[in-house]
């Protein structure tokens, strides 16, 4: 969306899909005063290449939750290649190992559009009913995303135990031909569309930066009244998952904005949204279920990295460690706060559209460090990662954040020594006087901080 303002990109992408004048009906069945997200109706889904049709009436009334819907395969598809999430595309919980199967091949230098599915709002704990949680806020049942739906009541890929497993719903693995261990894949954000007009931010009693921990004490440095979600609404991490104490807050998205009503008025804040999952397959477990390949801590292959600036117009360079490198997304998001401090970001469905390129080592492609490390850069600045402990989840995770800081600033330090000349020592100094680094998250077990390195400060 570089150069353009959310309304106007989302404006260019509704008039794609449901044509100039759907959108002035719609504008002017609503009236002068509703904002563009609430003027336009969901449209039905219909196969790649062809003109969806507005369905009819629904989700046009005045409330928040009415807006443009991207069900699978309706409106703008940009890619080159279209991957739906479909219950036998997806892997709920787990990101795909170097033994997954793929769900799509494409040749490096292609697109890919591929529409996402949140996991909030279809989760054990909320019912895994999506139609009855959105419902009970007030969203009509055609404004529910139909694979949302499917995969909540159909999903039989692995068992579910939501005590173990990750929340998280993973599309893919992508084959990328000619990718192999040793290589970087290069994965360039073209865009990042929202598929609802609404979103959700969920807080659970064991996790998130202020939390009881699984013995259900409070943890180091605050009391239990500190704890959050309250006491009051207690569940124990290994309890019944229905009586977690999970606390969803319902966030809508008006012109460009969540909003989060409150007793004394409402909260409004800008919607950016990016993935918070991007990754390659890392783990070379042969079961799906491996812990190692648990969707929730960071590795070495990306996965669940939740770096706020990895939006459209970013790129994303991961070390490749399987045949085809694998690439999978999820946790899409509508905006976040650096630390991500309850849990989750507001949370929901993303279309996203991908350039995946190949790098081999010694072409120049891709920073030297991302052949061993996750890299990113925007327009404005190079983002160097650290995170403390980036195995998977094997025996067990350090989430401390002072090691992930100090990797984050040893790879600043290789990327400025390797790829801009600098020597260490100098390197060292412009880090302190010049550069930021920023708590990425601290809620996916392993922890990441992330450093900005602004490219002004090198022309």
């Amino acid at each position: 969306m570089s150069g353009q303002s959310f309304e106007e990109h989302a404006a260019r992408t509704l008039v794609r899909g449901i044509g100039r004048r759907g959108l002035l009906r719609a504008s002017a069945a609503l009236g002068a005063g509703a904002g563009l997200l609430g003027a336009c109706a969901p449209q039905t889904a219909t196969a790649p290449g062809e003109a969806p049709s507005p369905a009819e009436d629904a989700g046009a009334g005045s409330g928040a939750t009415a807006g443009a819907v991207l069900q699978p395969g309706a409106g703008d598809i940009p890619g080159d290649h279209y991957l739906p999430s479909e219950p036998d595309a997806v892997l709920w919980g787990y990101v795909p190992t170097a033994h997954t199967p793929p769900s799509l091949t494409m040749a490096s230098g292609q697109t890919v559009t591929i529409d996402s599915v949140s996991h909030e709002g279809i989760l054990e704990d909320q019912g895994r009913d999506p139609r009855a949680f959105f419902g009970g806020h007030g969203v009509p049942e055609a404004s529910v995303l139909e694979d949302a739906v499917a995969i909540a009541a159909e999903y039989d890929r692995t068992p579910r135990d939501f005590a173990l497993d990750g929340p998280h719903v993973v599309t893919g693995p992508v084959f990328v031909e000619g990718a192999q261990p040793g290589d970087v894949l290069k994965i360039e954000t073209l865009e990042a569309v929202p598929r609802v007009p609404y979103g959700v931010v969920s807080s659970r009693h064991g996790k998130g930066a202020l939390a009881l921990t699984p013995a259900g004490e409070a943890p180091a440095g605050i009391t239990r009244e500190q704890v959050m979600p309250p006491v009051g609404t207690d569940g124990r991490a290994d309890a019944d998952p229905t009586q977690w104490g999970g606390v969803s807050t319902f966030t809508a998205i008006e012109d460009g904005h969540g909003v989060m009503p409150f007793a004394g008025g409402r909260v409004r804040f800008p919607v950016s949204p990016f993935f918070g999952m991007m990754g390659v397959a890392f783990s070379d477990a042969q079961e799906p279920t491996d812990p190692s390949a648990n969707s929730i801590p960071p590795t070495l292959g990306g996965g669940n990295i939740d770096i706020r600036l990895l939006g459209p117009g970013s790129t994303f360079y991961l070390p490749v460690h399987a045949e085809g490198a694998l690439f999978h997304v999820g946790d899409p998001h509508h905006a976040m706060g650096d630390g991500e401090v309850a849990l989750t970001a507001m949370e929901g469905s993303l279309r996203g559209t991908f350039r995946l390129t190949v790098c081999k080592a010694g072409s120049g492609d891709a920073p030297a460090i991302a052949h061993r490390y996750p890299f990113a850069e925007t327009a404005d600045a190079w983002i160097p990662i650290g995170l403390s402990d980036p195995d998977g989840s094997v025996g067990g995770q350090g989430g401390d954040l002072d090691v992930a800081l100090r990797q984050a600033v040893v790879n600043a330090l290789d990327f400025l020594e390797q790829d801009r000349g600098m020597d260490r020592a100098t390197a060292y100094a412009y880090l302190s006087a010049a550069a930021d680094f920023t708590i990425s998250q601290v809620v996916d077990r392993t922890v990441g901080v992330h450093g900005v390195i602004s490219k002004s400060h090198f022309s």
